[in-house]
Order: structure tokens, then sequence, then C-alpha cells
């Protein structure tokens, strides 16, 4: 039997509402008792948090100098289930999911099988393994062609992931995501119990904990040692917009429990937008992780594009479906 018999996944969990994270709010500076208006402060405030106000302005200004002479168009969505720090930076914005998506499309596998009282498949194991620790395309096509459009759309509807647009005729790779509904999809792997059973949940966080070295880079850049790293990357260049570069990240362990979705496009190289992400990444851990000794060191710097051989922008669809 495949490895998700012996987590021992058998049904959904109960009530089909859409668990999805709630909207961003923007931190701003309250107003003063004075009638002459307050001068804008030098920092935007993209973090906001009822219980660490102050972790949310100092996250909001190491964010803000990261991004600081950047030339690429970034959007991103970040949330601390501690803290109660949320960020949101152009979190509505739409970008060419690239293979992000097939993060999407494991959660609506493994939720089919919950569906359908089931273990999943040696045939659906052996591709969801491909598909995310290598980010093979082949694989992510046929699982994309097994579930259909349909029920896609259905597990979008239960993610909550409504500002999502599916890729048309075959082309995930071109499904229109935002950084919101993205931080909803980690959601689901995370803190949603409307979707996924805990062994569901913890199948998929298994799998991004596995990604190949070199497709490791992005969201997990400076994070702590101590913390446990489960990353999704995508990146696909296209004659307008230049490189997508995306990463989405989840952190727990050590009394951890954050995550971060950050797109990107309009970078000249894929090297480009990777290095924005890591700046954004960089910050979020050393703030969130106040003391805990961040380690860049043990991540690589640049990623390699393991995808590029395939003579497509990873978009494409490949393959057949193959039981």
């Amino acid at each position: 039997m495949a490895a998700f018999h012996r987590i021992g996944i058998r049904r959904p969990i109960a009530g089909l509402a859409a668990g999805a994270a709630a909207t961003l709010l923007v931190f701003t500076a309250s107003a003063g008792a004075q009638a002459a208006p307050q001068p804008r402060p030098s920092t935007p405030g993209i973090c906001s948090s009822a219980r660490n106000p102050q972790l949310a302005a100092h996250l909001s200004q190491d964010i803000t100098g990261a991004l600081a002479g950047r030339q690429d168009t970034v959007a991103f969505a970040i949330s601390d289930a501690k803290t109660g720090v949320s960020c949101a930076y152009h979190s509505s914005l739409h970008f060419d999911s690239a293979s992000v998506v097939k993060a999407t499309i494991m959660g609506a596998v493994l939720r089919r099988a919950e569906d359908e009282h089931r273990y999943l498949t040696d045939w659906e194991d052996t591709n969801l393994q491909q598909m995310i620790t290598a980010s093979d395309n082949t694989a992510a096509t046929n699982l994309w062609k097994s579930l259909g459009m349909p029920r896609l759309q259905a597990f979008l509807k239960l993610a909550g992931m409504n500002d999502t647009q599916l890729g048309a005729d075959g082309y995930w790779g071109l499904t229109q995501i935002t950084a919101a509904d993205e931080l909803k999809m980690l959601d689901v792997f995370t803190g949603n119990p409307s979707v996924l059973t805990p062994a569901g949940k913890a199948y998929a966080l298994g799998l991004m904990s596995q990604v190949e070295a070199d497709q490791r880079w992005g969201t997990p850049f400076g994070a702590p040692a101590t913390v446990s790293v489960h990353v999704k990357n995508g990146w696909l260049p296209r004659a307008t917009h230049g490189w997508r570069v995306h990463s989405l990240g989840i952190f727990t362990g050590a009394g951890k429990d954050y995550r971060m979705a950050v797109l990107t496009q309009d970078n000249a190289t894929e090297s480009d937008g990777i290095d924005t992400i890591q700046r954004i990444a960089s910050a979020v851990h050393h703030d969130l992780n106040s003391g805990a000794g961040g380690q860049t060191s043990k991540l690589a710097p640049q990623g390699r594009d393991t995808e590029a051989p395939e003579a497509s922008d990873g978009s494409a669809p490949f393959g057949s479906v193959a039981h």
C-alpha cells in the first residue's frame, strides 16, 4: 500500500465550511489628538497584530527595507499564529501561478481520497511525491487531468480561494493566483480544520519538507535550524512580465507556526526574483525568531531552475494520465 496507507487516512473532516485566513489588515499609525493631520510614517505599515503591535511595526519596517530598490512587482501574505502578526502587500494582485499551483493540486488529490473514504492509490502517491519533491511537470499534469476542473473548482471553494482562476486547456501553470489565496492554501495544510484531516495535513507537510535541495530557496532563506521548513516554489519566464518567481513556506516546530506566500513578476532573471523573496524571508525569520539564531548559510542564495530543460515555461500540459 502507498505511504498514505501507513498514516491511516480514511475519512474527510465533516462539514464543508470554507476555512480561510481572515483578510489581512494593514497596520496604520493611529491619529493623534491634535486637529492638524499627523505626518505619514516613514515606513508603510504592512503588518498588524492586536497582541504584538510593536513586533508588527518593526517587521513592517524591516520588510520595507528589504524591498528598497527592488524593481520587480511583489505581493505577499504572511501569518504567524503564535504572535498574531499578519502582513499583506498587494495581496489581491493576480499572477501566473507557475509551479506553486502544485500545492493546490496536492490538496485536491488528498481531499478526493477523503471524500471517497479511501487511501491514496500507489499511482496517486507516486505522482504526488514526484510533483512536490522534484516539481515534476508530468506528474502535475497526470494529477490535474485525473481530478478534472469541477473537482479542482470545488476544492478552491472549500478552501475559500475565491480569487483563484484555474488555468484553461490544461495549462495549470497559468492558473491566476493571489498571495491572499495562497496563504489560504497553506492554511489547508495547517490551521484550517475544514478541508483535510490531520493525517492528510501531515502527509502534505511531509512532502513539502522533502523538496530537493536545489529547490529549497525562497521563503526558507534565513530560517533558524530549530524550525521545520516546508516549501513549494515556482518559476516561469514569459514574453510579458519577465520571470515569475514565487515561493510558499510553512514553518513549524520549536514553538513556531507561521507561513509565507511571496509572489513576484517583472524580474529580468530568475535570480532577481529569488533575491527579492529571500530579502523578505530573511526579515520575517529574523523578527519572528528573535534570539533564535537564524542560519542563512544552510540555504543556497540562488536556485537552479530544474524545469528549464523541459523546453517549456512549466505551464504547458505534459504527458498523459496512465493509471
